[in-house]
């Protein structure tokens, strides 16, 4: 039998949210914060010459760089005052979610509830300062080192690179803050999925072009087209499935009154780890490439040149690579964010027990016996959508923005966007009931 929420959710419709107020503003903030994110990625950084970074920026758009760009909305190829986007507070979230299993003062803080989360919070905003400080300093050196992209390198140039580049990150994390808190949530995400969608428009062009010159055929073109919409229709079903596990609670007695026992359910997401695997994987194996752009390739061993080869995109290296890292990384996240112990202690502190497993310890190995075998399904999954994108551009030589990361992200976030307007317009729908009752028993008092 369907719930209160459920019923209330399937009679949404165009007039309801048209009498959502509340929604709508939040809407439109969410729309000017991201037009202003936008923005900020064509305002170059003062002295850059942008001839010279374009050509720069093309010697190495295949390794980070490349996946940077796509994250950033294509600030980094205009190095922006966006360059480093939100990624800096990104790494320095997933450093505290390691070290709030690592470290035991931190675990107590995340046990504390909401006083314990702004304290972690605002420890993750100290590290999104330094990580960004710091690679912001590297891009300064880099930008300054290379030929004719600064017109006047030197301490000045370097000081003002890193002030504007640590400015505009921290910007859009206090952006992201507020699209979470008064626009319609997972403001972060949202940023990131901007940059994404905001390129796709070039990507597809620029597919459609290469077609016209016959670089393509256009069968191959209809075979991506089709492609991609099945592995969009993959994610959509593999991102909503989860293993519901049975949870019971026992009838208790509150005075005189006896209440029967009830029974919910755990979700467990086929996908716990969520987009870090593939972002993860990729960085890691971009990282060597990108080092041996900024170096000098003809002064290397024969084994390093070898390697780079081998570890290029479509190599069979780099994909069985990319693939064992990707499950890795799977597992490795998963670990992290769920811990079986402390679910099975907030069910039996509630009372609340699995259906043929004792509370406890018993509870703890079945969740996580379960959770071990999903995982194995999700890393699966991730390996599939990621790579099958992979052979497509290594063989046709589509755009990057194609890939299956960028896929991933940006069906994910939009599952969760639609999932938090609904919830909206259920909140909304829950009100007016609440003011038509109180109409009614106002009435029925006179």
């Amino acid at each position: 039998m369907a719930s209160a929420a459920e019923q209330l959710a399937s009679n949404l419709n165009f007039s309801t949210f048209a009498k959502a107020e509340d929604l709508k503003k939040r809407i439109w903030f969410t729309l000017s914060a991201l037009l202003v994110y936008r923005l900020g990625t064509y305002i170059p950084l003062p002295g850059i010459n942008p001839d010279a970074l374009s050509q720069a920026f093309q010697q190495h758009s295949g390794g980070v760089l490349g996946l940077f760009n796509m994250f950033a909305g294509g600030a980094v190829e205009r190095m922006a005052i966006f360059a480093l986007g939100i990624m800096p507070y990104i790494s320095a979230s997933i450093i505290m979610q390691l070290m709030t299993s690592v470290v035991p003062t931190l675990e107590q803080l995340k046990k504390e509830g909401e006083q314990g989360r702004k304290v972690i919070n605002q420890y993750t905003r100290y590290g999104t300062v330094i990580l960004a400080t710091v690679q912001a300093y590297g891009i300064a050196v880099s930008l300054g080192a290379g030929s004719g992209i600064v017109s006047s390198p030197g301490l000045f140039f370097t000081m003002s690179t890193v002030i504007t580049l640590v400015g505009g990150t921290m910007f859009l994390m206090w952006l992201g803050e507020q699209i979470t808190a008064r626009g319609i949530g997972n403001g972060i995400s949202l940023i990131i999925f901007a940059g994404i969608v905001a390129n796709l428009p070039s990507a597809i062009s620029g597919t459609l072009e290469l077609g016209r010159t016959g670089a393509i055929s256009t069968g191959i073109i209809l075979a991506i087209i089709v492609l991609a919409g099945a592995v969009i229709a993959f994610i959509v079903f593999m991102e909503r499935a989860q293993r519901r596990l049975l949870i019971q609670y026992p009838k208790r007695q509150v005075g005189n009154r006896m209440f029967q026992g009830d029974t919910s359910h755990l979700p467990l997401k086929l996908n716990t780890a969520g987009v870090i695997p593939p972002i993860f994987a990729s960085s890691l194996l971009l990282l060597p490439a990108t080092v041996a752009g900024f170096s000098n390739t003809e002064s290397m061993p024969v084994w390093a040149s070898t390697i780079l080869a081998t570890l290029g995109h479509g190599q069979p290296l780099y994909m069985i690579l990319y693939a064992a890292m990707i499950a890795f990384f799977a597992f490795f996240y998963t670990a992290i964010v769920f811990n079986p112990k402390d679910t099975a202690d907030n069910l039996k502190k509630h009372s609340g027990f699995i259906p043929g497993y004792r509370p406890g310890e018993r509870t703890a190995e079945y969740i996580d016996y379960v959770l071990t075998r999903i995982t194995v399904v999700g890393a699966i999954y991730l390996v599939l959508v990621c790579l099958l994108p992979e052979f497509l551009i290594s063989a046709t030589g589509v755009p990057f923005y194609l890939g299956g990361t960028s896929l991933l992200i940006v069906v994910s976030v939009t599952l969760d966007t639609v999932a938090q307007v609904q919830g909206h317009l259920v909140a909304h729908q829950y009100e007016g009931l609440i003011k038509k009752s109180k109409l009614r028993g106002g009435k029925k008092n006179r």
